[in-house]
């Protein structure tokens, strides 16, 4: 059993609990959904909770220092061929469970941040605490789509945020479809 050497708020029963876990299934992680940001890996290893936060930028900076994984000028971690040897030697020695989740979480992390690049939104607060949520679709940086939605406070706007994110083409598509039907 490995020693628990690790941080282990934030972390569901299941997670990982041990450095040496962590530092493979970063390994693993990189070699599988690379290129990938810090705060790709951040976000799915926090949203599945299989890692502390301090664990990851910890063990990232390990193996990056260890010649494991290389980060180049845009903030993005590739797997080097002796990471790569690491994470087919070793990788069997996580839980598949743990390895699944975790590739998951990625892939929608990865998902998110593509997103955001194309569909933002950003809430302001009034100083009577309603908010308002600027919507945008930006394309070949050009401005496509912008609405702005008044919402009755900043949770709602949040939700609001979140989803415009997620859904942008949803909503545009279905805008566009409805202000060019035909009359009838």
């Amino acid at each position: 059993m490995p020693e628990r050497d690790a941080f282990t708020a934030g972390v569901r029963p299941g997670g990982l609990t041990s450095s040496t876990e962590i530092r493979l299934l970063l390994c693993y992680l990189v070699q599988h959904s690379g290129p990938i940001t810090r705060e790709q890996l951040e976000t799915a290893l926090l949203d599945a909770q299989l890692v502390n936060y301090f664990e990851i930028g910890s063990c990232l900076d390990d193996i990056r220092r260890q010649g494991l994984v290389q980060c180049d000028e845009a903030g993005e971690y590739t797997v080097t061929p002796k990471g790569r040897r690491v994470a087919g030697e070793l990788t069997r020695d996580l839980p598949l469970t743990v390895r699944e989740r975790a590739v998951a979480a990625v892939v929608k992390a990865q998902l998110w941040s593509r997103k955001q690049a194309e569909y933002s939104a950003v809430v302001s607060q009034r100083s009577d605490g309603h908010c308002t949520v600027r919507c945008m679709i930006n394309r070949l940086d050009e401005k496509l789509f912008c609405l702005e939605l008044g919402m009755p406070d900043r949770l709602t706007a949040e939700l609001v945020k979140k989803q415009f994110i997620l859904k942008g083409n949803e909503i545009y598509q279905l805008l566009i479809n409805k202000l060019t039907e035909d009359e009838l």
